[in-house]
This record gives structure tokens, sequence and C-alpha cells, in this order.
């Protein structure tokens, strides 16, 4: 087992041995997931601290599922029911949790490189589940899964991202895993979302949509983060769909077999047509089902990869 890191807290920092044992980690996960008790004791008498400073649906879920099907003990913590609104500190609530013995902390908050912060502050274990636009490892995680569940070995896949790629993280996280594997990346989408700069993280950038999905063997689509924008990128949401959005014409350029993916939460008629979204060509809810295997997987390596973990 490649793994021996206290801490998740981005994808660039990982090899790709040590992504690949997340990935086949989480597969023997899954196969749990399919038994008539779901349970595992593989965390059996740690406690796993959600704390969300940032909103958060799937992710939150996500995580509290994972942790309750490795019998931890969980403490759903969210900013707007916390001393957060008293003007305490991050670095104080971590340290009260963790007196509280709390042995891993998920963290989600709006500025980037929260997570690195607090690894370095707590002896908990901590593991990103998404801060500001810098990186989001366990969608990457449950992303490349899918894709490997899918396609198999993606050395040499072609992978389109398309869309909001600047406020993304995970389009970030997405192309250093990617590029791990051995897959080759096209971003595409509005020139104010995606700068041809990022052709430095070694990705194709183009802003012909068709050019992007022609070839693609995996098209990720992504939502425009305005809750990260100071300003308007574009003119409208209109227009955005009309010039970029997945529709059953652009659909007609891609491959018959081409993979259709969202990270979610997904605008219906913006960055793709509802059809699509709920054709056999998407995989959005197996993203959602393979996160959570995904999840039970870093936690468990996380605290050292011990206890039982599938029988």
């Amino acid at each position: 087992m490649s793994w021996n890191r206290k801490h998740l807290l981005d994808i660039y920092s990982l090899s790709k041995e040590e992504i690949l044992t997340v990935l086949d980690t989480a597969r023997g996960f899954k196969q749990v997931g399919r038994r008539s008790i779901k349970k595992v004791p593989a965390l059996r008498g740690k406690t796993v601290v959600n704390l969300f400073v940032e909103p958060s649906t799937r992710t939150r879920v996500s995580f509290e599922l994972a942790a309750q099907r490795l019998n931890a003990d969980i403490i759903n913590f969210t900013a707007e029911a916390s001393s957060f609104k008293k003007g305490e500190t991050l670095k104080d609530t971590i340290r009260n949790l963790e007196a509280l013995t709390a042995d891993i902390v998920i963290i989600r908050h709006s500025s980037a490189g929260a997570a690195h912060f607090l690894s370095r502050v707590v002896e908990s274990s901590i593991v990103n589940a998404g801060d500001g636009a810098h990186s989001h490892p366990t969608q990457a995680l449950l992303d490349l899964y899918t894709m490997r569940d899918k396609k198999g070995d993606l050395e040499g896949k072609e992978v389109t991202i398309l869309g909001d790629i600047l406020f993304s993280r995970v389009a970030r996280s997405n192309i250093w895993g990617l590029q791990k594997l051995g897959a080759k990346v096209t971003l595409c989408g509005p020139p104010t979302l995606v700068p041809k700069s990022l052709e430095s993280m070694g990705c194709k950038v183009t802003y012909d949509v068709r050019e992007a999905i022609s070839n693609a063997d995996i098209i990720n689509l992504l939502r425009i983060q305005h809750e990260r924008q100071q300003h308007s990128m574009f003119p409208s949401l209109g227009e955005y769909s009309k010039l970029f959005g997945l529709n059953r014409e652009r659909l007609a350029w891609t491959k018959p077999d081409a993979l259709i993916m969202h990270p979610g939460p997904i605008n219906r008629g913006v960055e793709i047509e509802s059809e699509i979204a709920d054709s056999e060509r998407s995989v959005v809810l197996e993203q959602v089902t393979n996160g959570l295997a995904v999840r039970m997987a870093v936690l468990f390596l996380v605290n050292g990869g011990k206890g039982e973990s599938f029988e």
C-alpha cells in the first residue's frame, strides 16, 4: 500500500501510486456499499469532525455517511451555528475541537490554504473538502475513480473540462490528477474564464467547443462559480448556454461512447440540457455513489489504513 500520509490536503502533492492506492482502496469500500449491512468497524472509537465553514450539501453529506459507515463518532459543525459568529478564529475553533479528542477533521473553507494551515497547528488528521478556488481533492479522486471504472487505464485518454476553469477548485484538482495518470487534458470555456495562462499547467486551451469535445473520451462540465466572482465574467447565462452549453446539437459532435460528467450542483439549461444530464451517457449519479466509497477510503487511509476495512 503506497500511503503513509496523515492528511489529504490536495492532489498536486500526491504521487501516481498514492492516487491509485486511494482508488484501489475505494473499490473495496464500494463493494461494502452493496451489502445488506453496509458498515465496517474501521474507525470504531474514532471521532470525525465535519467542519464546514462554507455551504455544502453533497460533500458534507457524503463525508458524514462515509464516517458513519466506518463506525466513527461524528460531530457536524456549521459556521452559522458556531462561535465563528462571535468572532472566534479558525485556529481556536480547531484547537477546541481537538481538545474534544477529534481524530480526523474534514474542513471546507472559502479561503484557499485553510486546510494546509490547520495541518500545521493541530495533531488531528486534516482532510480538505474544498478550500476556495484552490483544491477539492476528494472530488478529483471520485472523478478519477469514475473515469477508470468506465474507461479503464487513463493513459492517453482525451479529457475535456468545459466551463468555469478560472474559479474552479474541481478543475485544478482534476487537472493535476488526470496528468499524473497520463491523460491529455483540454480546457474550454469563455476566454474570461479560461485564460491562456492555464496552458502552463500542461493543458491545451481552446475556445472552440467543437474542437474541444469532438475527440474527447470524457467531457467534464463545470458550473459557473458565481459566488467566487467579484463581477460578471460574461454578459448573461443565456449567452453562456448558447455559446458553451452542452445541448443536443453539440452532443452529436461527440464520440458515441464519450462520458458526460458533472460534479454538481447542475444548472440545468445552462451548462447542460436536462435531457443530456439524465441520459445514459451521463454518469453524474454514479459520481455521487463513487464519492462515498472514495471518502471512506480517504478516512481509512489518513487514519493509518488500520483496522478492519472490508470484513
